[in-house]
């Protein structure tokens, strides 16, 4: 799950218990390191896309919440990503960019 709006300080992806009571692992934290990490994806091996709408990028993490690179950057984009699609079977990433309505998709190889 994705913490972190607008207005809010702490701004992370967590992996959560089955219950959704605890916090098992986390990633990111103050505002900065992401900002409004808003919609995720997770392949069959569990690793993690985190589209992140103030820093205008996509980033991989592995199952484990670690880092691992950024997939989409700001210079790949016309907008403000907003939502993705995983489609794992032809590894495709289509990334929504700018304004509902007014963007496009955008789509990368993974």
């Amino acid at each position: 799950m994705s913490h972190g709006d607008h207005d809010d300080a702490v701004h992370r992806v967590c992996k959560i218990s089955a219950d959704g009571r605890n916090v098992i692992k986390s990633h990111g934290g103050q505002r900065g390191h992401y900002d409004v990490p808003i919609h995720l994806a997770v392949d069959c091996d569990e690793f993690v896309f985190v589209v992140d709408v103030g820093n205008r990028r996509v980033t991989l993490l592995s199952p484990t919440l670690n880092y691992i690179r950024q997939i989409v950057s700001r210079d790949d984009l016309k907008g403000d990503p907003d939502r993705l699609s995983l489609d794992i079977h032809r590894r495709r990433l289509y990334v929504a960019d700018g304004e509902p309505g007014l963007g496009r998709v955008v789509v990368f190889s993974v």
